[in-house]
């Protein structure tokens, strides 16, 4: 039996260009182009459902089919086992995702609870699902009435299915039959990540042939993970989450939207999301609040040592005719009252390194930023549930509770004391390590009990409180949930694969904290496997997910122990995905690193200053590849504000020589191009 439930947005469809678009601004939605993302201004997003029921899949014994009309057509879910499946306009039936790995039982009768929504329930798992439209997309939420957890949607087998994209990092878009994904040295098959910690982005998708795709956003990410499977060759990719009431994840929510198979379509379709619940932060906003959030455009980035963070450095930068940069210190001693206000003359931003993540015993503290007044350490160590605390940063201390801090904070200020002795010199940014990354902690400690959610809750309040003093605010990775935040963010670029991890381990290869004065973690440059840098840097698999979603609302930079002298074979590809997703570079500085490479420096931000001043601010609307074998791409930002096309081949493509990038701003008469070997020549 087939369930019908109409909705007010059936049937006026996606596939009308940009003038059906502009009739239909209303529902805030991008509606995505063939190759490319339509230009608007709010956000984007992709082709919603365009379906007739399916009903070849139906259990007439064991449960209906419910089809629900969604923008274009209509999506159906067939309640016996929570497959999902869709019929485009031109007649394409689609798997969007196969049955529920997990037993579900037999489900209760479809109740019509609205227009445009249904619900049933699992009565022998203790589940409530309610499938709706929401904003064209298809949204099925399902609520546990006791722990238990569920194993779907199970994405990817579609015959049609070509691409996986995953927001590891800035984004990958993987060929679903690549070896080297699927068995080789990249291999996904076997592996899990957990959404809401280890991707950037609350999302995964799928390109399905050329014309067609699906986005699928979990909102819901604490409790969910995405396991991956190759059978046949094939990369699939099941979702898990866990039920649990002491963890607040008795709620699970996936949306479905049919794309126009972009890779960046599923992060354009979470930008959409995003806007449409107000959540989704403006750097113009940001600027507007705080003028000095304004020099961050055009701004690359870059953490000092030594004779770097004195006024004597800065000078060297601005006699280089670095016109913008926003420059941090970690260790001792700080750049004094003369350097931070050399800095700001300059146009610069600066500001500390901190971190109120990490708590250690006074007596035997290895880091300034980790010694804290009274008994803040041990009292507010997060504890596990056998009320053990959890261990720290490279096994030292303990991690330190949001909650215990947030009770604490009326009374006896610790954060806006560190906070304000740390800015004494008078900085103007802060870089508050980790507290807008999605390693979240469950806190059994007495008096400062809390769930993940929570702990999220009370980085976001703190992290507002420092920006609402006027200092411009970055973190760590910064996850979405943090955007309306934050500022800037270092670490969101970089898709950084597991070997990563092990060869910084190894401290004879990547260099220890030593010297002082520049440590080799930072300056020893270090040759990555062929297999790791092939992963985290080759353009073929690259895909701008993360500016697709957030560009315009904060600027993200690759991790800083990556800086962009740290990998020398990567120079060129790092400086053209730089220039082609406008996001600054990211350096470490000392007094012989900057005479060594600071010509090069004033070079790259003297070509990529006028770009990100322009774009900085805009939306990412378009990406393109433009060859076969995907080493030529296009983005474009805004309307047509910016247009920027790199060759990461070694043929030219119309005129465009490899290893090269044009780019073009609204009224330049030709482009401006820039080749980073050729500056390492000179």
């Amino acid at each position: 039996m087939t369930t019908k439930i109409s909705s007010p947005t059936g049937g006026s469809g996606r596939s009308g260009g940009a003038r059906a678009h502009a009739r239909r601004r209303s529902d805030g939605r991008f509606l995505a182009l063939s190759v490319a993302l339509a230009l608007t201004a709010a956000g984007a997003t992709a082709y919603a459902f365009t379906a007739q029921a399916e009903s070849a899949h139906s259990d007439q014994a064991h449960g209906k089919q419910v089809e629900l009309a969604v923008d274009g057509g209509t999506a159906v879910v067939d309640t016996a086992s929570l497959a999902v499946r869709a019929h485009t306009r031109d007649g394409r039936a689609l798997t969007l995702s196969d049955a529920s790995g997990t037993d579900l039982g037999r489900p209760g009768p479809v109740t019509r609870t609205g227009e445009g929504r249904a619900r049933w329930s699992y009565p022998e798992r203790g589940v409530d699902v309610t499938a709706r439209t929401d904003h064209g997309r298809l949204s099925l939420t399902l609520r546990a009435h006791r722990d238990t957890s569920v194993s779907w949607p199970v994405t990817g087998t579609d015959a049609a299915a070509s691409a996986l994209q995953l927001p590891r990092g800035e984004g990958l878009d993987i060929p679903v039959t690549d070896a080297f994904w699927t068995t080789g040295e990249g291999a996904l098959a076997g592996s899990t990540v957990d959404v809401g910690a280890d991707l950037t982005l609350p999302l995964w998708g799928y390109s399905l042939g050329k014309r067609t795709g699906v986005s699928y956003l979990t909102p819901t990410d604490i409790g969910t993970t995405l396991g991956f499977t190759a059978p046949g060759g094939r990369l699939r990719a099941t979702a898990e989450h866990t039920f649990d009431g002491g963890d607040g994840t008795r709620d699970y929510s996936v949306t479905f939207a049919l794309t126009d198979g972009n890779p960046v379509a599923p992060a354009a379709d979470y930008r959409a999301y995003l806007a449409e619940r107000g959540q989704l932060g403006s750097l113009k906003g940001k600027i507007a609040k705080n003028p000095a959030t304004a020099r961050l455009l055009g701004a690359f980035h870059a953490y000092t040592w030594g004779e770097a963070r004195e006024s004597a450095g800065i000078e060297e930068l601005r006699e280089l005719g670095v016109d913008r940069m926003w420059l941090g210190y970690d260790g001792e001693p700080y750049p004094d009252k003369a350097a931070v206000s050399a800095a700001k003359k300059a146009g610069y931003l600066i500001g500390p390194y901190d971190s109120f993540a990490n708590g250690q015993d006074p007596k035997t503290a290895d880091a300034p930023n980790s010694v804290w007044p009274g008994t803040v350490y041990p009292d507010f160590c997060v504890r596990d549930a056998k009320g053990e605390p959890v261990t720290g940063f490279g096994g030292r201390g303990c991690y330190l509770s949001s909650r215990a801090f947030e009770k604490a904070e009326k009374k006896h200020h610790y954060l806006a004391d560190r906070t304000r002795r740390m800015v004494a010199n008078g900085a103007d940014s802060y870089f508050l390590d980790v507290d807008a990354t999605g390693e979240l902690f469950r806190d059994h400690g007495e008096g400062h009990r809390m769930t993940k959610a929570e702990d999220r809750e009370h980085r976001i309040a703190r992290m507002r409180r420092i920006a609402d003093t006027g200092l411009v605010l970055g973190s760590e990775t910064a996850q979405a949930w943090a955007n309306r935040t934050l500022a800037f963010d270092h670490g969101g670029g970089t898709p950084v694969a597991d070997g990563m991890w092990k060869l910084q381990k190894d401290r004879e290869k990547w260099g220890g904290y030593y010297p002082e004065n520049a440590p080799g973690v930072f300056f020893k440059p270090v040759r990555l496997p062929a297999g790791l840098a092939k992963a985290m840097y080759d353009p073929r698999y690259r895909a701008p997910l993360y500016e697709t979603a957030l560009h315009g609302s904060l600027v993200n930079t690759e991790r800083w122990e990556l800086s962009y002298e740290k990998l020398p074979a990567q120079k060129t590809p790092r400086a053209l995905l730089a220039m082609l997703y406008n996001t600054p570079l990211n350096y470490v500085l000392d007094g012989p690193s900057l005479k060594k490479h600071g010509a090069e420096l004033a070079a790259l931000q003297k070509y990529f200053s006028p770009l990100h001043k322009a774009a900085g601010t805009e939306q990412l609307t378009s990406f393109r590849r433009l060859t076969e074998d995907r080493t030529v791409q296009r983005t474009v930002f805004g309307k047509g504000t910016l247009t920027v096309t790199a060759n990461f081949g070694t043929k030219a493509y119309g005129g465009l020589p490899g290893g090269c990038a044009d780019a073009r701003l609204k009224g330049d008469d030709k482009p401006r191009r820039l080749c980073p070997a050729e500056l390492r020549k000179s």
